[in-house]
């Protein structure tokens, strides 16, 4: 298992969906919930966000990899999050 790191912002409606399609995700599969699952939000970690290379939100980092930046539906949570856990 990798960490994932979700990079967002508070009142991105995307950013919020992307975080309920996690919740789902892990309701429907609960070992996922055994992932180090670690949110950023921009502005309140400004400094630590700057670490990264990425310019929209949601961005879903798996360990140093960037695997998705942008909008992201349900399928596409789902696929990085069994790509993270099966690590």
């Amino acid at each position: 298992m990798k960490k994932l790191t979700i990079f967002k912002l508070k009142y991105c409606g995307y950013c919020k969906r992307a975080l309920q399609y996690v919740d789902e995700c892990i309701a429907e599969n609960p070992e996922f919930g055994r992932l180090d699952i670690v949110q950023i939000d921009e502005r309140e970690q400004y400094q630590l966000a700057r670490q990264y290379d990425y310019f929209y939100v949601p961005t879903l980092y798996i360990e140093d990899e960037k695997v998705h930046e942008g909008a992201v539906t349900c399928e596409q949570v789902r696929s990085i999050l069994k790509r993270a856990f099966e690590s």
